[in-house]
């Protein structure tokens, strides 16, 4: 019992920080190059996405803490399949895709449901597609990696990247509220 403990708390790390990560760098990819500031304050996406200057999406990065935990819980049960195989990151890459592009339980932007349900015009749906598939590629990567060549580095790593994350995404959140300068 004490060892499928270990095991789920070593996973869980794993998969919560490598989430905060994957989606930090997706995030800031699609900030940078597929300039989400201004297509978020356009009149299809104004009503539906919050300005990136907002507080709460300033501190969405260490929120993510909460978003990778839960996929830990979701994703232990079938570790095996996609930790066991030298092609595994594969099969978490459809999973992880597959699931939040392909087949979404509710439409959003850069999703089938989206395209179907929602008037968000097309070429919304494809900006944020690549955004997507760098988080989803990078994070099955990196898990994949981490587990076939495990080192304490990592772990080290791992925890100076998420402190990173947290500070940040704190001073960004001070100041959008405007108490700190940015």
């Amino acid at each position: 019992m004490e060892t499928k403990k270990n095991e789920f708390l070593q996973f869980s790390w794993r998969v919560t920080s490598l989430h905060m990560l994957s989606y930090l760098i997706a995030g800031i990819f699609a900030l940078v190059l597929l300039n989400y500031k201004e297509l978020f304050k356009s009149d299809s996406l104004s009503m539906l996405m919050r300005p990136v200057d907002s507080p709460i999406v300033a501190i969405g990065p260490s929120l993510q803490i909460i978003q990778g935990f839960v996929m830990s819980i979701i994703l232990f049960p079938f570790r095996t399949i996609f930790l066991s195989s030298k092609k595994g990151w594969i099969y978490l890459l459809l999973l992880i895709a597959g699931f939040s592009t392909f087949a979404p339980e509710i439409p959003g932007p850069s999703t089938f449901e989206g395209l179907i349900y929602t008037t968000i015009p097309l070429k919304y749906h494809l900006l944020g597609l690549p955004e997507t598939m760098i988080y989803s590629i990078l994070f099955s990567l990196l898990l994949s990696f981490w587990y076939s060549k495990p080192k304490k580095m990592w772990n080290i790593l791992s925890v100076i990247a998420i402190c990173l994350i947290f500070l940040i995404s704190t001073l960004g959140f001070l100041a959008s509220k405007g108490i700190i300068k940015a």
